[in-house]
Order: C-alpha cells, then sequence, then structure tokens
C-alpha cells in the first residue's frame, strides 16, 4: 500500500524508471556512423575544430579551392543529435539557431537537408565537395570516409 509518506519515493522511482529508460534505449538505437565526403575531396583527415567550422558554416571551401556542400538530417533525427552532440559538442537547437543567425541575417545559408540516409548518401556521393554523416551500414564505395582527429 502506498501512504502519504512513500509516494515521494514511490513517484521518483517511477520517474527515474521511466525518464532514464528511454535516453538509453535512444542511446543503444543509435549504431556506429561516418563522417562522409564526395570522392572528389582529397581530404582523408579533418581536425574536429574544421569539422565544426564546416557544419558551423564558417569554413566554405576544401583546401584545394573546390566549395563546400554540407548536408545534414533534420534536427529530430536521431544521427543527428548524436552527430551533434558527439562530434560538434553541440545541441542541434544550437546548430539550427546558429544557421538561423546566418540566414536571416542574409551572411550565410544553412546546410542542405536531406530526409533519410539514402538521400544522404546520394546527394553525397553525387555532389562534388559534398560532406555529411551516414551509419556504417550504409556507407558505401561511393563515398569517402573521413577520420576525425
Amino acid at each position: 500500500m502506498i501512504t502519504k509518506k512513500n509516494t515521494g519515493g514511490f513517484i521518483l522511482l517511477l520517474c527515474l524508471l521511466l525518464g532514464i529508460n528511454y535516453p538509453i534505449s535512444m542511446a543503444w538505437a543509435i549504431e556506429p556512423y561516418e563522417i562522409v565526403t564526395n570522392p572528389s575531396v582529397n581530404e582523408k583527415t579533418l581536425p574536429k575544430s574544421s569539422l565544426r567550422a564546416i557544419f558551423g558554416m564558417r569554413l566554405h571551401t576544401w583546401p584545394d579551392g573546390t566549395a563546400i556542400r554540407v548536408f545534414v538530417m533534420p534536427d529530430d533525427a536521431p544521427l543527428h543529435v548524436a552527430f551533434s552532440k558527439e562530434k560538434l559538442n553541440v545541441f542541434p537547437y544550437q546548430l539550427r539557431s546558429t544557421w538561423d543567425r546566418l540566414v536571416f541575417s542574409g551572411t550565410g545559408q544553412a546546410p542542405d537537408t536531406v530526409m533519410s540516409p539514402e538521400e544522404m548518401l546520394a546527394r553525397v556521393a553525387n555532389t562534388p565537395g559534398a560532406i555529411g554523416y551516414l551509419t556504417k551500414s550504409k556507407t558505401d564505395g561511393r563515398v569517402n570516409v573521413l577520420e576525425i582527429k
């Protein structure tokens, strides 16, 4: 029987069970992923700071002068959330805020959004200078895998 005295403990336990179970299952649902580029990109490794500058839309060209085309998944896609937090050390809403500021001020543009891993693969594979991210199971020989240091 739950009494008024132990109701708080029961609610806390219930919240912990429900609240912790969901994020853990979400984290396990994301399989390993890679940063991928179009085969025209000669870079094989990239510093994390450059990756952040590229996805922050502050770095516009590769070292050889080729324009960088950035592709991302929707803000609420689990892969985008994992990528933003793990590789860029920002929350997706912070990235979106940065992109919106560029667009609304007229000083830049947001990356292209793709709706599926298949579309990400096709767009990166067929767009010179493109960069994006894919789960390892979706990565094939049409794109290059970029090592982040």
